[in-house]
């Protein structure tokens, strides 16, 4: 039987340095897929609708920055499904688009009708692509870039490992960004002691800041599964981290 794995794709990977959506780290991304298939089903959680929509509109705030996310979230939603559509469409990936809120989890109807889809899609070999459902909601627009999404979906599912993957290799025992010397910690058991050492710094793209990730780390480690945090600046960043060969931290799954 395979093991479940959700990927969490924020946007700083999916515009790979610059303000855009990039076809080619979607690609990156369905080849390193394709690699995994065959030990792991997967379910990818994706951000990247309001940069997609900034390709062809920028809608200026007006004094409602929020409700001007939200519009170009709906703009640039089916904008970045289009592109995994034929991104990975060209690899022989087919997708679905499942738009998620906080509200779905908290329903136990809603939870096993959600549930019930993913299985399903993935028994058709189809890979979820899920993404906070903006219009209606707005928690990962304001803070998380869908790091707590990607979080209860795992717990949902009952997956084995999550992985957030974002523009920096992991957990530090201080801000890389700052200080050159810093280092990275390949393992953490108490996530809470590691929540010390983060020293937040805004990207300019993304919402989900090192914090956000270890919150999602913390719920799924109450549910017995591995949270890893990886770069996604990288080609095959993935693969390399499931062979031991890339930078990564790992939020071992501890019984508590």
């Amino acid at each position: 039987m395979k093991k479940k794995l959700v990927l969490k794709i924020g946007t700083s990977t999916l515009t790979n340095g610059t303000r855009l959506i990039s076809r080619g780290k979607i690609e990156d991304i369905g080849r390193q897929i394709l690699a995994l298939r065959d030990e792991y089903d997967i379910v990818l959680v994706s951000s990247g609708a309001i940069a997609a929509a900034k390709q062809y509109i920028n809608i200026k705030d007006a004094g409602k920055p929020i409700e001007s996310k939200q519009a170009m979230a709906a703009i640039g939603q089916p904008l970045l499904m289009r592109t995994y559509n034929e991104v990975l469409g060209d690899l022989g990936i087919q997708t679905a688009q499942c738009l998620m809120t906080y509200r779905d989890f908290e329903n136990e109807t809603s939870r096993q009708n959600t549930l019930n889809t993913i299985t399903e899609l993935i028994k058709y070999s189809y890979l979820p692509i899920i993404n906070e459902n903006d219009t209606t909601a707005v928690e990962e627009i304001l803070l998380g870039d869908n790091d707590r999404l990607s979080a209860l979906v795992a717990v949902l599912i009952r997956a084995d490992i999550l992985v957030l993957v974002s523009d920096i290799d992991g957990l530090f025992d201080k801000n890389p960004h700052l200080h050159p010397d810093a280092k990275l910690i390949p393992e953490v058991r108490n996530i809470a002691e590691a929540k010390r050492l983060v020293q937040e710094r805004d990207s300019g793209l993304g919402t989900g800041g090192m914090n956000s990730k270890l919150e999602a780390a913390m719920l799924c480690q109450k549910e017995n599964i591995e949270t890893w945090i990886v770069g996604g600046g990288r080609n095959d960043f993935l693969t390399n981290a499931f062979a031991e060969k890339g930078k990564c931290t790992k939020f071992l799954a501890v019984e508590l």
